[in-house]
Formats: structure tokens, sequence, C-alpha cells
């Protein structure tokens, strides 16, 4: 055993020596690591120890050369505590272009802020933050810390990869253990194209990367954490506010979850308990409760965030809330749940990462994960999901927050990795009935009635609590090919049993069609939905396409021209059918003063090879030219 532990001890004392010696001239990066980037980590070294199941020491050497303005947003130079963890060093040391000191800064040099998040009541959470201002680049900001806790709930992920437009010279991270605290880890995206070495021993292990050059961000690209290397790890037994916990996989870790943060919080008051029943009567279909209770919550619960202690992880009571009316993203899920439990309805407490980009749950390594909580409710017709902090939102409506992703179940008996709904290109759905006529002037007077579905009723139905003036701002954003928008009239409809909004507008223009030669006009026949978008052209492409959600769009549109004008050149219309989607679009002149514009459009949610890019971005260009075709008309 000592003999194994040798090189890796030789290799940490080597990596200290390293930060101590290095030099941080400019001169000394590899010209293949200057390429591309705004900054370049010349040396990210982070020790960490855990010496038992409720005490770990995380010690941390970063070395960032910022090469210009751009490379300021890689540097963090903050560390955060609170009443479980403590910093036991903090400083930063600034060198200029030439590798010469200029600058100490030592712990009374940074400041001790709260970690405020803009919405949380009770927080308290601090961080040592340092302000720090450049007074020429290039230069390189040597950053040390050290810090203490007894969370082990959470081992810091690595990555040698800090970003786009940043490159590594060395990144290296070393974990020391108890051997029977049973440590794991999942590595992922690894390949040979960024070699990682790897030194493990019973209670030790390492990873070193060394010269990675800089990637640029590229258009429709996956996740950053689905594309470069990165390495997670958890403790089978582990400590959360001193909360001590036993897991190996995930029926066990959402057993401990449930008894540790749930069990102890479900006490409702009886009088809310009669409340409820006397809302339910005799319903008995388990579906129509929830809807019902659902309401209750909304009508009854605010939205306030609780992040004190375990605060940040376990719920409030369930009979506090009721009392108080708020709660955060776990209180109010869990007092739905609660309340559901109270009248033979079950549900789950279901952990998330929530946002509109996507990112799973690593279903590889049950440990403390997401950044939400949602509710799951299952019926005959499968799960349905409960968005238990939206007064707003419908029944079992998700939206992009929580869509397609996996999620942990907290059940009694255990937890389970699901996957949450995914919206197919069907269900996601935009329907464009309109209108318009155009006059001898060029006006255009015209009239629309859009109707959204799945994702689509997501990005829309938040304009009934718009004022005037921010939908006006909104539409003309959307309806930005229709130079001098006037809009008349708005009529809006939020259907949320059918989870279904309606827009209605009556709309003017001056100038839409432009005068062509003394007696012809000609204007864009697709007014009302036309799709520009077109994916950057790349020389050489680096990484996968994925388009992330699909979707539908369906158009009819009507078009009356002035009498005494005929046709004089009007578009095709064109017709595809790609991997990637379809496009069709057809212009039919239906009298001599009325032209029919029809329209559908399907793209499908999928992940490409990068070879496949530039044929997506071509059918791209191909909707975009089309949906912008004109018609010329003449005056005979």
């Amino acid at each position: 055993m000592k003999l194994n532990l040798l090189p890796l001890l030789f290799v940490l004392c080597s990596f200290s020596l390293l930060g101590q010696n290095a030099n941080y001239a400019v001169a000394a990066i590899p010209d293949s690591l200057k390429q591309n980037a705004n900054a370049v980590v010349r040396l990210s070294q982070r020790d960490i120890t855990i010496s038992s199941q409720k005490n770990m020491t995380v010690k941390e050497f970063t070395a960032i050369t910022v090469l210009n303005e751009l490379g300021l947003q890689d540097l963090e130079l903050s560390e955060n505590y609170d009443k479980n963890t403590k910093i036991s060093k903090i400083e930063a040391t600034v060198y200029d272009a030439f590798g010469t000191e200029t600058k100490k800064y030592k712990r009374k040099d940074f400041r001790d802020v709260s970690v405020a998040d803009g919405f949380s009541i009770f927080n308290d959470n601090r961080a040592l933050y340092l302000d720090y201002t450049p007074i020429a680049y290039p230069f390189t900001m040597v950053f040390e810390r050290e810090t203490e806790t007894s969370n082990t709930a959470f081992i810091p992920n690595w990555s040698p990869v800090g970003g786009y437009l940043i490159s590594t010279e060395k990144s290296i991270i070393s974990i020391n253990y108890k051997k029977e605290l049973q440590l794991k880890k999942v590595e992922s995206n690894f390949s040979t194209s960024l070699p990682i070495k790897k030194v493990e021993s019973p209670n030790t292990v390492q990873y070193t990367a060394d010269n990675i050059v800089a990637k640029k961000r590229e258009e429709l690209s996956p996740n950053f954490s689905e594309i470069f290397p990165i390495v997670y790890f958890a403790l089978e037994n582990f400590s959360l506010e001193s909360v001590e916990g036993t897991a190996s996989n995930w029926s066990e870790f959402g057993k401990w979850m449930y008894n540790a943060l749930l069990a102890d919080t479900e006490e409702l008051p009886e009088e809310t308990v009669g409340k409820i029943k006397k809302l339910i009567g005799d319903e008995k279909n388990p579906v129509e409760i929830a809807k019902i209770i659902y309401k209750y919550v909304q009508d009854k619960t605010r939205y306030v965030s609780v992040q004190v202690g375990i605060g940040g992880w376990k719920p409030m009571l369930a009979k506090d809330v009721d009392k108080l009316g708020y709660g955060d993203c776990k209180a109010l899920s869990n007092y739905t749940r609660c309340l559901l439990k109270s009248v033979g309805v079950p549900s789950y407490y279901t952990v998330v990462y929530a946002g509109s980009g996507r990112r799973n749950i690593q279903k590889d390594i049950a440990s403390i994960q997401g950044n939400h909580i949602i509710l799951t409710l299952p019926t005959e017709k499968g799960l349905q999901w409960l968005e238990c902090t939206s007064q707003i939102k419908p029944f079992g409506f998700q939206g992009d927050f929580t869509d397609d992703r996996n999620v942990l179940l907290v059940k009694p008996e255990g937890g389970e990795i699901v996957k949450t709904k995914t919206f197919t290109e069907i269900e996601t759905n935009k329907f464009t009935k309109g209108n318009y006529e155009i006059t001898t002037d060029g006006q255009f007077i015209g009239k629309v009635k859009m109707i959204s579905k799945g994702i689509e009723y997501d990005r829309e139905y938040g304009k009934e609590r718009m004022s005037r003036e921010e939908q006006i701002k909104r539409y003309k954003e959307e309806f930005d090919n229709i130079n001098n928008l006037n809009i008349k009239q708005i009529s809006l409809n939020n259907n949320k049993n059918n989870v279904e909004f309606s827009e209605e507008l009556e709309l003017e223009a001056e100038g839409y069609a432009q005068k062509s030669g003394e007696n012809k006009l000609m204007f864009a026949l697709n007014a009302f939905d036309q799709n520009s978008f077109v994916p950057k052209k790349y020389r050489t492409r680096q990484f996968p396409l994925q388009v992330e959600r699909g979707y539908t769009n369906e158009d009819e549109i009507e078009v009356s021209i002035p009498n005494g004008y005929v046709v004089e050149a009007k578009p095709n219309g064109i017709e595809l059918n790609t991997e990637y989607g379809s496009y069709k679009i057809e212009f039919t002149v239906v009298s001599p003063t009325k032209i029919y514009c029809k329209r559908k459009l399907i793209i499908k949610k999928g992940l490409y090879d990068k070879s496949k890019y530039e044929e997506y971005r071509k059918f791209r260009e191909t909707i975009a030219k089309n949906d912008n075709s004109k018609i010329v008309i003449s005056k005979v």
C-alpha cells in the first residue's frame, strides 16, 4: 500500500512546488493555447481530504492568465461559507505580462458579502469576494483558498475545461478519503482527443489533464456538460447539515431523503384537512381531486425562498406553510403532497435541474443533485408533473422549465429516476390564421388569430399579464418584418383546461408594399409567420448538432390586392422533406383580387453528427428565403 501511494504523494508535492515557483510570463504560454483564448488556465489544482463522514477539507490553487477584457468572466475570486463551512485561507496575487508580481491581496482585502439571490427572505449563505479591476492586459491572477466543512454530501465535480474560449495548461484534482466512506465516481465524455491521466489506490484518486486548447462556442451545440470531460464524485456514507446518510444507489438515496427530510414535515391542521375534504365533496377521481387541491394551493400560497441551514434542502413543515401562506419550491411541493396524502391521493416529491436549457440528474451516481422541486402525480395514463411554485401555470403543465429530463422521485420505499414529459413536434404547435389587404398606396390592413399549444403555449401565455405597452412591444418584436406596425386591437384568451393560448390582433402598417416603378407594388405574401433563423456557417464544425425541442407551425393567410391590379409575378412555393423536419409553402391565386398562402413547418428534435450541420443550415436557409417570398402586382 505504501509503495502504491509514493508516486501519488510525489506528484502532489511536485505540483505544490510548481504553483509556488511557476513562470507566469505570457511569453511562456505555448502559442497553441493562446489561439481562440480569452484566458489561459496555467494551473488549476484542487486537493480534497475527507477525513471522516463529517469532515472535508478542500485546498485550491488557481493561476489564470487573462489575455483580454472578455477573459475577466473566467476569474472566480470568491468563496462561499456558512455555519457548517469555514474559510481557513484565502488570498490572491497579481502578476503582469512579464510574470512580475504587482499586487498581493490578503483575507482583509476581500469583501464579506451576503450571497443574496434576490428572492430569499431567509438566507445565511455568505462569501468572501475580491472586487478586482485590472489596470492592463494581459495579467495573471493566482487565487489560493482553503475551506473546511462538515457537509460531505457535496464533493466538487472536476472538468479540465473551464469553458469556451479558455485553454488549460494543467488541471489536476486529487481526493484522499477514508476507505470505509466508499467514494463513487462517474467519468463522462472522456475521449482520446482530450487525454486524461488517472492514478488510483484504495483511498486516493487523482485526475490530470495537460495542454487543452480553447474551443469556440458553436451554434446549436449540446450543453457544455454533454461535450467536455467531467468527473462526478459522491460518498456512499455522507453528512448533510449534521444529518448522516448512507446510499449506494438511487433507491437507497431516495429512501434516505424521505426519512431524513420529509417524513417529519407532513402534519397538517385538522381544520385544513376538513376544508380540503369539503372542497372535494363526492369526487372520487384522483386527478380531479388533485386539480382541486392544486388550485387551492395556488390561491392560498405564494413563492418565497428559504435558504437557511438544512432549510436549503429540507422543506418547511407543512403546517407552517399552511399558517404562513408562503414557501419555496420544496415547501410548496411538499405542502401539496401532504394535502393530497391527507385525502388518500399519492404523489412524489421530485428533484429536478430546472431551466430552459435541459440538464439531467446524473443517473449513474446517487447523490444530492438538482436545483428545484416539483411534484409527480401517478395516474392511470402515466405520470403528471405539477409546478407548485406558480400561481398561474395550468394543472399538469410543465413547459420548458422542467420538460424532457431525468428527475428523482422520492418515495417512502425508495428513490427512482424517471424522465419528465417530452413534448413532440406535433404537441408543440402554433396555428396562425389571418387575412390582410394591400391598398393602392401600399398600406397593410389585417387581422390574425394565433393558437399556441405545448411549449409554444409556455412561451406565449405570459402575455396576458403584461401591460398594454409591454404587449405592443412584444408584438412589434414578433412581427419585425412589418415596418411601421400599428397594433389597433389585442384580444387574448388563456384556456387553462385545454392548455391553449389564443391571440387575436388587428394590425395596420404604412408602406408594407413597396413601390416598384410607377404602377407596381412588391411585398412578402407571408406576413404573419416569417421564420428568418439561419444558423451560422462554419468552415470546420467541431461539435454535434442538437435541436433541443421540436415544433410545428401551420399558417393559412388570405391576401387581398386592390381592384385594378393583377398578379405580375408570384413565388412558386416549395416542399422539403428532410430528417430534420419538413417545410411546405404554397401560393394560390383564388380570384383576381385574392391570393391564398398556406404554410406548414415541422422541426424535429434530434442530436446529429457534426457532418450533418451544413445540410441542416441549408434547410433553414431555404425556409428563411421562401418565408420571405415576394409577389409583384401591377396596375392594369
